[in-house]
């Protein structure tokens, strides 16, 4: 039984209870024996409620049946709606919420949304919602936000998922010495030195207002539309954060890592003394992997294609970034340094950062709030827990003082 409805029979028969109190005999002591009892039982739900918080969880995606069914069966919109007490079937989505939160160690403050969902790539307009979607509403003409893309991943970042508790991954920071000797000669002392990469939960979310419309509907691409919205905002934000990330509760990222090398120059990147150039050897000197990528932003584009050789003839990018692949992103930051005004360029091994994701995307849904009641709307509150690291500082070369004329 769960504990809400223990409460409420314990409610009950504390109030009979209270009511024989005077008069006394049997009706008083059947009452107190009842609430005895209950007290128990509740005793003993919140035991194991606690118990199944505290217990680490097992990542879904470790259970390929439960991972197949949840990414066909979990509907995102009928969990919205389920919360904000609409009339939905979403019998589905509330069972996988004890999983859910076994997944990440915690109790969710409203809805677990399961991020496999997030991972569907197609979505088909057949089926039986397919009759349902109205005549006057157009959710695939949608207009998105213009927004930056996602890149950090898609450069080959490692991503660490179904995380519990604080991570700590441990490096050798220096290999031990060797040295020749001759013959009967002692061989040089010299230990290893290790130490660890520590990731910790750090928390990111922000409120919205959906119609009530909007997550009612049966619509396939209504669906999808709100699964985009919040796979692309939380991408967004851990891409800023992975880049630059280094406020009082925001990850360390790589631009705020100590430890990560530097090439500065005056005047542009691409002038005569080529910081490109710098970078990849600054790389090349400290044994990083071979699998490295320039990451600048679109004022470091515009420069690259105003380059001309002495004839007046464009100079390719291939020659710019002496054949390293190169992503221009507006995510990456465009008011670095003392003056604010210097653009990021970033070269390195991505697969060197790491992101873990502790938390499932939890949405608490209200729909009460004022100014969302006022209209019929709905106030949803997205939040997610993740955190950024870098394992070798030294895999990462940052250019400073690139100024965009």
């Amino acid at each position: 039984m769960k504990l809400s409805e223990l409460l409420e029979k314990r409610a009950a028969a504390f109030a009979r209870m209270k009511a024989a109190q005077g008069e006394g005999g049997e009706a008083f002591d059947n009452a107190e024996t009842e609430v005895r009892d209950l007290d128990g039982q509740i005793k003993r739900v919140r035991s194991i409620d606690d118990m199944e918080r505290r217990e680490a969880g097992t990542p879904l995606h470790g259970d390929r049946q439960l991972d197949t069914e949840i990414r066909s069966r979990f509907s995102l919109a009928r969990a919205v709606a389920g919360a904000a007490g609409l009339a939905v079937d979403w019998g589905f989505e509330r069972e996988v919420q004890q999983e859910l939160q076994q997944r990440s160690g915690r109790q969710a403050k409203g809805v677990l949304i399961p991020t496999e969902i997030f991972e569907r790539r197609v979505l088909t307009s057949t089926g039986d919602g397919a009759a349902i979607v109205p005549t006057d509403h157009r959710p695939e003409l949608y207009i998105s936000a213009l927004t930056a893309a996602s890149v950090v991943r898609g450069l080959g970042a490692t991503v660490l998922t179904g995380l519990t508790g604080n991570l700590d991954i441990p490096r050798e920071a220096a290999s031990p010495a060797i040295g020749w000797v001759a013959e009967n000669s002692p061989l040089p002392k010299g230990d290893p030195d290790f130490d660890s990469v520590t990731l910790s939960p750090k928390h990111a979310g922000a409120i919205s207002e959906w119609s009530r419309n909007m997550v009612m509907q049966s619509s396939p691409q209504v669906e999808q539309l709100l699964r985009n919205m919040l796979a692309r905002d939380l991408a967004l934000a851990i891409d800023r954060a992975a880049i630059k990330g280094g406020g009082a509760n925001e990850p360390d990222g790589i631009l705020s890592t100590d430890g990560i090398q530097t090439v500065a120059y005056d005047g542009t990147v691409f002038a005569l003394t080529n910081a490109t150039a710098e970078m990849v050897a600054a790389a090349d000197i400290a044994n990083v992997d071979a699998r490295r990528s320039f990451l600048a932003t679109n004022g470091v584009k515009k420069m690259a294609l105003k380059m001309r050789d002495g004839n007046g003839l464009p100079i390719p990018a291939s020659a710019l970034f002496h054949n390293e692949p190169v992503t221009f992103n507006n995510q990456v930051p465009s008011n670095l340094g003392t003056g604010t005004d210097e653009h990021g360029l970033i070269y390195g091994d991505w697969s060197e950062l790491l992101i873990g994701i502790w938390s499932e995307l939890d949405i608490l849904v209200n729909p009460y709030e004022a100014s969302a009641y006022a209209k019929g709307n709905i106030s949803i509150r997205a939040m997610a827990t993740v955190d950024c690291a870098v394992r070798h500082p030294a895999a990462f070369v940052s250019a400073t003082g690139v100024e965009v004329a």
